[in-house]
């Protein structure tokens, strides 16, 4: 199961590299095109093309930012580490489906074993962090009742 974990662990920190990668080439083609954009005879015309492009700089640097917190909050998580109550970092087993407490990076299929990659503030995050197995949640009128944590 640690493997598992770890496979789990890489792929949620690709993810979020992925997403940092994305965000640093828009902020780039951002900043170029607002260097690059020279003033028309429209005045009006240039004006609302810098301001649309300095939103487009400030709504990507948000996203920038809120990327690189989950880095922070993955590399707070050991792979390693195994707990019989649920915590962030912990891999639990329920009776509809699996999950690896982490950040919200959705579906993670490695091999035959589909897990969803939640965070501890998503609503199944926090109903399920400090149980442990055997215990029961209900989300949306769907039961979980946790099989295992690692």
């Amino acid at each position: 199961m640690i493997e598992l974990k770890k496979l789990l662990y890489k792929k949620c920190m690709e993810y979020v590299d992925e997403r940092i990668a994305s965000i640093e080439s828009a902020l780039l083609a951002s900043h170029d095109a607002s260097v690059n954009d020279t003033k028309s005879s429209a005045g009006d015309k240039y004006e609302t093309t810098r301001e649309m492009m300095q939103q487009e700089i400030s709504r990507n640097s948000l996203q920038l930012m809120e990327a690189k917190k989950l880095r922070i909050s993955m590399n707070k998580l050991s792979p390693d580490s195994t707990s019989p109550i649920v915590k962030p970092g912990s891999y639990v087993c329920t009776t509809n489906g699996n999950f690896y407490i982490s950040i919200s990076a959705g579906l993670i299929q490695i091999g035959e074993k589909s897990t969803y990659a939640v965070s501890h503030f998503s609503p199944i995050g926090k109903l399920l962090l400090g149980l442990q197995s055997g215990e029961t949640i209900t989300v949306n009128n769907q039961t979980y009742t946790i099989l295992s944590v690692q």
